[in-house]
Order: structure tokens, then C-alpha cells, then sequence
């Protein structure tokens, strides 16, 4: 995986990716901080009886069972027997291996006593030592403090097997002789409860994370539908007003964008207009113009005179089709931009220009045919105006088709690029007026071509001539 490929992963780009990753990281952290607690401040098995709370239970038991029959102990037993405190009953003394003595098993024992009335009653207390469960009793420890649980030690160094926990058996002899021991539940010790407590957790990061990503796209699909929309408006395609949905900053942002399409549509259908109202008045005065030179009498004059008027013409012409851009009203489909460009290369061959295409023989785009015809054949035509002919390349790239048209002429100064885009703009030195046109030739190709959603770059070539580089998305 490469390090972009990494970064990506780690910090997408989408906003709803984002937000999701930032909750489930917020609950990661917030669930490894109480896990830590849970594992580190946490007693072995259920929850652990404070000393003075065991006593109240051990005591309320021992009279209980003391002051029912034997026949009904063993039922008896069974109901009072339970997962945080098991209660056994025996006739016999249970095998003690060892009974642990000590500061806080004889205060345990003491208070035992004193709750059950009798100062002498036998109370044995085993401690399984792990890994040596017949080993020595625990030293000597300061007595219990019936203010706290009997958990964790109250002082460092003090051994674990003090507290009070699975480990621990507690056994009371009744009156009649026989005995009730007293353990902690069964530990959820092992494998289970690392297994259960990560199932724990990688179901609650699931259902976040589904929620999460859920309500971010929820939230942002009205910025999807907005960037689509704008991505119409600017290749030149209309789109219906978008709903304003979401939140208040999007609503405003809905509504100017509605606006700003609408203006911008207006705009355009005025200009347009106006342009045809013009054209259609020039018109008018031009045809007179063109009945007055046909009776001028000097026919050199005369000429000249109509040459005027003819290029007044194109040049009315070329600004209404540039002001129409009738192509933009043209569908966009699927099309083979290789054989359109192979078409145009055999016209221009077979007028006797030279013109030669290097590419795939097939390369599928998808765009407004006529109206990239026209930009092609624009800078065809201006390559072979002035470079004497031309080479065109076409090169598919991930998502995109770059075409290059090189020539052979002078080539164009670099402060020049951007002007030779604007409408009627000719160079004086290197572009000829006398090879024709008004102008408009680049102007036309770039605005079809950004309408498409690419773009047109000029170069200089080192070995002589232009190169013009169209980008196109495929």
C-alpha cells in the first residue's frame, strides 16, 4: 500500500467519512479509558462484598438455616445460594487444608462473632494460594476496615490472597455441629471473558459507526447534490432550482446558488438576444451598402468596397454563432473521439493539406460530437493556416484523453498565450491577417472545450512550431 494510499485511509476525503471517523475515534478513546479503569481498578469475579456487608448476609444466613430444620436445609440452601455468594451446607467439618490466621482474617472472624452472639464459635477461613494451595498462611496484616470493600490492599506489597474473592472459603459451624461454607461466585477468569468483553466492544463500535456514517450522509447529501449542480452550471448545462434542504448555512448557500443560475441564465439569453438584434440591424444597412458599391464606377474601388463588406459579414456571422454557442444546446453522449478526429485529419487530406494522426484507433468519450467537431476543426485549420500543417496525438490518460495538434510554423511568444484566446485578437507578426478569419477561432475552441470540462494549453515546441494540448475527462 503506498504512502498516499495510507494517508487516504487514515484521513479520507469525503465529509462524511470524516465525521464518522471522528465519533468512532472520540468512542475508541472514550472505551479504551474506561476499559483501562475496568482492568486495572476491578475485583476478580462479581462484585465483591464490603466486610461489614458480608458479615450482615453470613449472619442473616447462619440464623436462618440454624433455625430450620436439616430435613429442609438442602432446599433451603439451593434458594440462598447465588452467583455473587455461594452457600454450601455440610454435616461433616468441610477439608480445610489450612486454616489462615492473621490481622485481617482474625478481625473477620472477631466481628463475625460479635454479629452472631456467640465469642466462641468455631469459624475456619481457607485461602487458596495460586500455585501452591497448601502452602503457608499470608503474614500478619493490619486489621479490616469496615468502611471499605475487602479488594484491593490497602497498603503496597500486600499479598493479593487477602482479598476477599473466589479464592476465600469461609466456613461457620451451627450449633447442631454441622457447617455452612461461604465463597465468592466463579471468576469469569480466561479467554471467555477477554472474547466476550471484545465482542462487547466491537458491537458497540459497529452500531456507532453505522449511526454515524448513516446520519453524516444524511446531512451531507444535499452538498453532493449541490456539487453536482455546479458541475452542470459549469459545462454549460442547466438544471432544475435545487431543493433548499439541511441546515440553515446550507439553505442560504441553496438559495444563492438558485439565484446566481438564474441570473446567469438571464444573463445569457440577453446578451444572445441583444447580439441577434444587432446583427439583424447591421445587416440591414450593410445590404444597402452592397447596392451603392455595385454602382460605383472605378471598379478597383468597387473591389476593394465589397472585400469590406464581405469580411463585415463574416465577421457579424463568426460573433453570432461565438454568442449562440448553438452547440451547447446539443445533448451529451457517448461518442469515439479517435475516429472523430481520424475523420477530420482525412478531410484535411483530402484537401491536399498535410495532416497526420498518431493514437489508439478507438478511444470512447463522452461529450457533444458536432460541437467538438468544431473545436478540432478550428485548431486543425489554424495549424494548417499557419504551421503549414499539422500532427495530432491523442493519449489516454486515468480519466482523461489528452489531444496535441503540433505544427511546424513560427510558434507564438509566450506573453501571447492567453491573449490569442480572446475573442477577434490576431497577432500582427507571426499571424498573418491576409491567411483570413476574424479571430474567433481559438475563442470558440476553448469555450467548447471548457464547456466539456477541459481545457486548452499552448507550447512552444523546442524543435520549432506550436503544440496545442486539449484535456478532455472521458
Amino acid at each position: 500500500m503506498t504512502a498516499k494510499a495510507l494517508r487516504r485511509f487514515a484521513f479520507p476525503d469525503s465529509i462524511a467519512a470524516r465525521m464518522a471517523l471522528t465519533v468512532v475515534l472520540a468512542l475508541l478513546l472514550t472505551q479504551a479509558v474506561s476499559a483501562l479503569i475496568y482492568l486495572t481498578d476491578r475485583s476478580e469475579g462479581p462484585p465483591i462484598h464490603g466486610p461489614g456487608v458480608l458479615i450482615q448476609r453470613v449472619t442473616a444466613i447462619v440464623q436462618l438455616v440454624e433455625s430450620t430444620p436439616q430435613t429442609d436445609r438442602d432446599r433451603l440452601i439451593g434458594a440462598l445460594d447465588d452467583p455473587v455468594l455461594r452457600v454450601e451446607w455440610a454435616r461433616e467439618r468441610p477439608p480445610i487444608r489450612q486454616d489462615v490466621g492473621g490481622g485481617r482474617w482474625d478481625g473477620l472472624r472477631r466481628h463475625l462473632r460479635e454479629s452472631l452472639g456467640s465469642p466462641n464459635r468455631a469459624i475456619l477461613v481457607e485461602v487458596e494460594r495460586r500455585g501452591r494451595p497448601d502452602g503457608p498462611p499470608p503474614g500478619d496484616g493490619p486489621p479490616p476496615d469496615l468502611r471499605r470493600p475487602f479488594g484491593p490492599p490497602p497498603f503496597p506489597g500486600e499479598s493479593d490472597e487477602r482479598r476477599w474473592g473466589p479464592h476465600v472459603r469461609l466456613s461457620v459451624q451451627l450449633t447442631d455441629g454441622s457447617w455452612l461454607s461461604f465463597s465468592g461466585g466463579d471468576p469469569l477468569d480466561g479467554p471467555f471473558r477477554l472474547l466476550r468483553f471484545a465482542l462487547w466492544m466491537g458491537g458497540v463500535v459497529a452500531v456507532i459507526l453505522a449511526l454515524s456514517l448513516l446520519a453524516a450522509r444524511r446531512f451531507t447529501a444535499p452538498l453532493a447534490g449541490f456539487a453536482s449542480a455546479a458541475e452542470r452550471l459549469g459545462v454549460g448545462e442547466g438544471s432544475e432550482p435545487l431543493p433548499e434542504t439541511g441546515p440553515r448555512e446550507l439553505r442560504a448557500a441553496t438559495r444563492a446558488f438558485n439565484r446566481m443560475q438564474g441570473r446567469l441564465a438571464r444573463f445569457v439569453a440577453d446578451r444572445t438576444q441583444m447580439l441577434a438584434a444587432i446583427s439583424h440591424d447591421l445587416r440591414t444597412p450593410l445590404t444597402r451598402l452592397r447596392l451603392r458599391a455595385e454602382l460605383v464606377d472605378d471598379p478597383e474601388m468597387q473591389r476593394r468596397m465589397l472585400a469590406d463588406l464581405d469580411e463585415m459579414e463574416a465577421m457579424i456571422a463568426a460573433t453570432m454563432a461565438f454568442a449562440r454557442d448553438d452547440a451547447k444546446r446539443e445533448p451529451r453522449g457517448r461518442l469515439d473521439l479517435a475516429d472523430l478526429l481520424q475523420s477530420l485529419c482525412d478531410d484535411r487530406i483530402d484537401s491536399g493539406h498535410d495532416a497526420l494522426y498518431d493514437g489508439p484507433a478507438h478511444a470512447v468519450a463522452e461529450g457533444r460530437p458536432v460541437a467538438l467537431r468544431r473545436a478540432f476543426a478550428n485548431l486543425m485549420d489554424n495549424a494548417i493556416a499557419y504551421g503549414g500543417g499539422f500532427t495530432i496525438r491523442l493519449a489516454l490518460e486515468d480519466g482523461h484523453a489528452r489531444v496535441a495538434i503540433e505544427d511546424n510554423g513560427p510558434g507564438i511568444p509566450v506573453d501571447e498565450f492567453e491573449k490569442v484566446f480572446a475573442p477577434f485578437y490576431r497577432l500582427e507578426r507571426s499571424r498573418s491577417r491576409d491567411t483570413g478569419g476574424v479571430g474567433l477561432g481559438l475563442s470558440t475552441a476553448r469555450t467548447i472545450i471548457r464547456g466539456h470540462g477541459g481545457d486548452i494549453a499552448l507550447e512552444n515546441r523546442a524543435e520549432g512550431g506550436l503544440r496545442v494540448t486539449v484535456t478532455l475527462p472521458r
